[in-house]
């Protein structure tokens, strides 16, 4: 663990808590099936082979890598999104099972006692569609900690997702939750930025393309090399 501040106790103390997780280099590596299966469905759309070499995708929603590709080989996104998304989904279900996937360290430790934890309720915050997080969770038996959340399906804009999130879960659970006491858990510095708009905790988690450096930049509240000592980032919760 590196660069761990002390949190403010108002940021994280209240009668209901909301913690946020990213699916991608965050809770589990896919093994390149999400990249794959996007060039897979141009190439069975428009016969493009390899369409998003050069996009850099880490932290962006699907909607908007879709987009980014259309443009870059000059097709209309109007009649298009959902039949690529559709497209997307078929062939990552398949690739899903056919790549070395892996949980991240610590996160089952992580997920286990955080359920156990009173007032605190999980969910996720992902660029993924929502089918897509699903299908790259179900692998590890992990998606029953999130019973919601918010999604690259709902909002082309990451910074946009957290209060679709937080309106899940007062509906769900009827109840009321705070900006401020929420905390957003990531591996890229987009992760971290759609947490500051709100006031939230954010935390970054060096476990995917960028550093612990680069996410302490980013403004994270803390930063983990990963969450293998997950006992200092439950003690953020006590």
């Amino acid at each position: 663990m590196q660069g761990v501040v002390k949190i403010p106790a108002h940021l994280l103390k209240s009668t209901m808590r909301l913690v946020l997780f990213d699916v991608d280099g965050t809770l589990i590596d896919s093994g390149g099936a999400g990249v794959r299966s996007l060039a897979l469905a141009f190439t069975d759309l428009f016969s493009i082979e390899d369409a998003f070499h050069g996009i850099n995708m880490a932290g962006k929603t699907d909607l908007q890598i879709i987009k980014e590709g259309l443009a870059k080989h000059g097709i209309s996104a109007d009649g298009n999104v959902k039949t690529i998304t559709d497209t997307y989904l078929k062939h990552l279900g398949r690739e899903i099972d056919n790549s070395r996937i892996h949980i991240k360290p610590g996160i089952s430790d992580v997920l286990r006692e955080l359920s156990f934890m009173k007032d605190i309720k999980l969910g996720l915050l992902t660029g993924n569609f929502e089918q897509g997080a699903r299908i790259k969770l179900e692998p590890f038996n992990i998606n029953r900690y999130f019973p919601t959340g918010a999604f690259g399906s709902d909002d082309e804009d990451r910074d946009n997702l957290l209060p679709i999130a937080i309106r899940r879960f007062e509906e769900l659970y009827k109840i009321k939750i705070k900006f401020y006491n929420c905390t957003v858990i990531g591996d890229t510095p987009r992760d971290i930025y759609c947490s500051k708009p709100y006031g939230a905790v954010s935390i970054g988690v060096a476990t995917g393309p960028y550093s612990v450096d680069a996410l302490r930049q980013a403004g994270a509240d803390c930063v983990f090399d990963n969450l293998s000592d997950y006992s200092s980032l439950l003690q953020m919760f006590v």
